[in-house]
């Protein structure tokens, strides 16, 4: 199977730009995998496929506001920082623009919301061979505690905005309503469709909830450029699995009952975990560079509940190997209704509509 046979064409008028008027009013697109029968349907309508005993497990990061605007020392170049990873205090990787600008060695000063300087600057320390930068930033005792004052909602590229752009709705709605600790630099977005009235819905219905948390890296969304899947190597992603969780999967899979997992993110740790301890959870922290494509065979996950994914990404291979366990007929399975959905003007990527694989 090569990289190249995960390609499809997308009009780009179907690239949400903006999020729903409500959380909860997307649409859905529900795949039965082993029929492979498609149902179009809207997002509350998911209550119709959740049963008591059920567990629902979601992603809690928080996306940080990790876009940063400067100006480089000397020239007054106008400069652009995403940061994508903390090393320690004041000590990240991130990816800068122009990157022909920020030599090891290069100043920034940072501007604030208003775009006036704030006291705070960041040097180039050295760049890896990606691109990225590793930043030392001063003025601050943490750049993290202060990123409110400097940072905007690090939304996808494909997510176009002007420079004058007001951000206030992208940043309440490119983030989940049970978000918590921070460290994304890209929302878990099959979570974003959750309103705190639809979870309470869910509970009612006998469906525990419980979370867990993997700080979405780029890695996860970078194309994949090897031609076959098994030479790319994914990023590695924090994450942390509690007692609580491990334990509640661990019981509803003993009694029969289904994991579903909210996003392809939630899915890589509750697989990762599952694989390193013989099928079973147990609480845990670290961090995972699990590459899943077909013909993976799912040990925790019993239905994926996500968004519609960029051609030849990471994630559209996890839902391709989702959508037939252990062979490879699942691609076929996922873009036939990725097909269906572009004919029937679904919105997709981030600010899109969901699919929910049972």
């Amino acid at each position: 199977m090569r990289t190249a046979d995960f390609n499809y064409d997308l009009p780009p008028g179907l690239i949400a730009q903006t999020p729903a008027a409500e959380r909860d009013q997307s649409r859905l697109l529900v795949l039965q995998r082993s029929q492979g029968h498609i149902t179009h349907r809207s997002f509350p309508d998911i209550l119709d496929y959740l049963r008591a005993g059920d567990v629902l497990v979601l992603n809690d990061s928080r996306v940080i506001p990790a876009r940063l605007h400067g100006t480089k020392a000397g020239s007054g170049a106008q400069m652009e920082m995403l940061l994508v990873e903390e090393n320690a205090v004041n000590d990240w990787w991130a990816m800068v623009r122009p990157g022909k600008r920020a030599r090891p060695g290069a100043t920034i000063f940072l501007l604030n919301l208003s775009r006036q300087p704030g006291g705070v600057s960041a040097a180039v320390i050295e760049k890896n061979p990606e691109g990225h930068c590793r930043l030392q930033f001063s003025g601050t005792a943490n750049i993290a505690a202060v990123l409110d004052s400097f940072g905007t909602v690090p939304l996808p590229p494909y997510i176009t905005r002007e420079p004058t752009a007001d951000l206030a709705e992208d940043r309440d709605r490119y983030q989940t309503v049970y978000a918590q600790p921070a460290g994304s630099v890209a929302a878990p977005t099959a979570g974003l469709h959750f309103t705190g009235k639809l979870l309470e819905q869910i509970r009612s219905r006998g469906v525990r909830i419980c979370f867990l948390t993997l700080h979405v890296g780029l890695g996860t969304f970078a194309p994949v450029k090897a031609g076959a899947p098994q030479e790319h190597v994914i990023h590695q992603e924090r994450f942390e699995l509690g007692p609580t969780t491990a334990q509640t999967v661990n019981q509803t899979k003993q009694a029969g009952g289904r994991v579903i997992a909210v996003g392809t993110t939630t899915a890589r740790v509750l697989e990762h975990v599952a694989s390193e301890n013989q099928g079973r959870l147990v609480q845990c922290r670290g961090r995972t560079r699990l590459f899943i494509y077909p013909p993976y065979r799912f040990r925790i996950v019993d239905a994926l509940l996500t968004n519609f994914h960029l051609p030849q990404s990471t994630l559209l291979m996890l839902v391709s190997a989702f959508a037939a366990p252990g062979e490879t007929r699942g691609r076929d399975l996922i873009l036939s209704a990725y097909a269906e959905a572009i004919r029937e003007r679904y919105r997709f990527y981030s600010y899109g509509d969901a699919t929910l694989i049972l």
